[in-house]
């Protein structure tokens, strides 16, 4: 019982989705760039573990995580795509500025639902410090992050269907939107 009551207090569990005193997104990496392995937070374990390995020569191109305390369309938490200068590990903490949303749609056995990503950078990041939005990226950038997720999801048997780019605003709307499902969700 005892280790169920620590596992419930583990400082994940406890972030929120922005820092309250600089206001910096808070993202939790889960997969580095750079890795054929896809790793999840295990909620019941309050460890990361193994969800995936990717086809030989397909790696993650950028940090890929999530912000905490929130919950997107597909029911778990928002997911982001950071550009840092380095890979970062799994579970660690990125302080980021949101540079937009690719929306997009994927369908899974039949069920279509909202995942969209969310981009940003690392606020740290001396390669990408001038970047504020997705326009400031080159476009042939965002096209190979949105092929990535579509053959991603194609390896693993779903369809992803981008809807639309947007800038920086939108992303900051729908984190809040997914920090208000998931503070609805826990009453």
């Amino acid at each position: 019982m005892a280790a169920k009551t620590s596992a419930a207090k583990h400082p994940i569990a406890r972030l929120q989705a922005r820092d309250p005193d600089t206001g910096d997104l808070n993202v939790v990496i889960d997969t580095p760039q750079g890795s054929r392995n896809k790793f999840t937070w295990d909620e019941e374990h309050q460890v990361f573990k193994l969800a995936g390995i990717l086809p030989v020569g397909a790696v993650f191109p950028y940090d890929f995580g999530y912000v905490p305390c929130t919950v997107g369309g597909d029911g778990d938490p928002l997911d982001v795509l950071v550009l840092m200068d380095e890979p970062a590990f799994a579970g660690c903490l990125v302080p980021s500025r949101l540079i937009g949303v690719i929306e997009a749609e994927q369908t899974e056995e039949g069920e279509t639902r909202r995942n969209d990503r969310l981009i940003a950078v690392a606020v740290k990041s001396h390669r990408h410090r001038d970047v504020r939005t997705l326009d400031d990226l080159r476009p042939h950038t965002i096209e190979e992050i949105e092929h990535f997720f579509v053959s991603y999801n194609e390896a693993k048997g779903k369809e992803f269907e981008p809807l639309g780019r947007h800038g920086p605003k939108r992303a900051a709307r729908l984190v809040e939107k997914g920090r208000r499902s998931f503070a609805n969700e826990r009453e």
